[in-house]
């Protein structure tokens, strides 16, 4: 059997977070999932080894450039690269129209589909919970995984000389937006605490942003560079098996949260202006708030206020 999903969101997050149900998909038909995806949400660097994943599908697609399957010829393109595959099912995680008449168009027989018309205030958990216990009476409360070879693991840490002895942590600094990344001297903080107590090494993943950069420079130039590893020159892909080797993550919202915690990684989530369903979503994610606040959302603008000495609490909290 072959089956089709559509998730069109954007990012890596957004992608992870339907894992979950892509992989009950899988099991409900005993058969690997093909997804459909934007070219944002970097799929083919953190899914090639997912074993309840098949092809991954571009959706060539955006608002800003004329793109092959923009627009009303671009409906006529889809259903053209639909047809190759033969798909027998498609879900589609969204409430478009014009998803639906590709479905059909491209003649896949079975088409689920949320509810048309209904975009607004669907939540990015709950709704495709209810759509597949409405559509398939599937019941998912499981965390996301991304699966990678334990070869690759093993041959990172042989060749970053990581040591087993020492607590490992991914430092995710970066961020998609000013808003999310954590002032460099916040992160400093966080470093000089747990460094006094614990031998560490921390591996930072962050972008080419210029902000990024500057956040990045600040750390490699402090006093705690010999324990610190860029890995701004690494792909996604080839940073997967370093984040395995991990003991703990520490991240900004940012993709790297989401793919430690996908990796079966703890993650702290430093949760400073995006809702909070982005940073608890995983029972390996372990969130921090700004001070003065009880949640967080969109214009929170709460990253001067994380506080290092709760991450430090947090770090403790899960090493022992």
């Amino acid at each position: 059997m072959k089956i089709l999903v559509i998730q069109n969101r954007m990012g890596i997050g957004d992608t992870v977070i339907f894992l979950p149900f892509i992989e009950a998909l899988s099991k409900k038909f005993n058969s690997p999932v093909s997804l459909l995806v934007k070219e944002n949400s970097k799929a083919e660097q953190y899914l090639y080894q997912t074993k309840y994943i098949d092809q991954i599908l571009l959706l060539e697609r955006d608002k800003t450039t004329q793109k092959r399957h923009n627009g009303f010829f671009g409906i006529f393109n889809l259903i053209k690269d639909l047809k190759k595959y033969n798909f027998d099912k498609i879900f589609i995680f969204n409430s478009s129209i014009r998803f639906r008449l590709i479905a059909k168009l491209s003649g896949i027989a079975d088409v689920y589909q949320y509810p048309l018309f209904k975009k607004s205030k669907q939540h990015i958990v709950d709704t495709p919970k209810i759509f597949l216990k409405n559509k398939l009476n599937l019941i998912v409360n499981k965390d996301p995984e991304i699966h990678i070879e334990d070869e690759l693991i093993l041959n990172s840490s042989k060749k970053l000389n990581i040591n087993k002895d020492e607590l490992n942590i991914l430092m995710g600094i970066g961020g998609s937006g000013p808003s999310k990344r954590i002032p460099y001297d916040i992160i400093l903080s966080v470093i000089d605490k747990i460094s006094k107590i614990k031998k560490c090494r921390f591996f930072l993943a962050t972008g080419k942003d210029e902000e990024e950069q500057f956040i990045l420079k600040k750390i490699v130039e402090s006093k705690f560079k010999s324990l610190c590893m860029p890995l701004d020159d690494y792909s996604i892909k080839d940073t997967l098996p370093i984040i395995k080797n991990c003991n703990l993550a520490i991240c900004n919202d940012s993709s790297f949260s989401h793919l430690s915690a996908a990796l079966g990684i703890k993650t702290i989530t430093l949760m400073a202006d995006t809702p909070l369903i982005y940073g608890n979503y995983n029972s390996k994610m372990f969130p921090v708030i700004p001070d003065g606040e009880t949640t967080v959302s969109h214009n929170t603008q709460g990253k001067e206020k994380i506080n290092p000495q709760k991450i430090f609490e947090k770090i403790i909290e899960i090493i022992n």
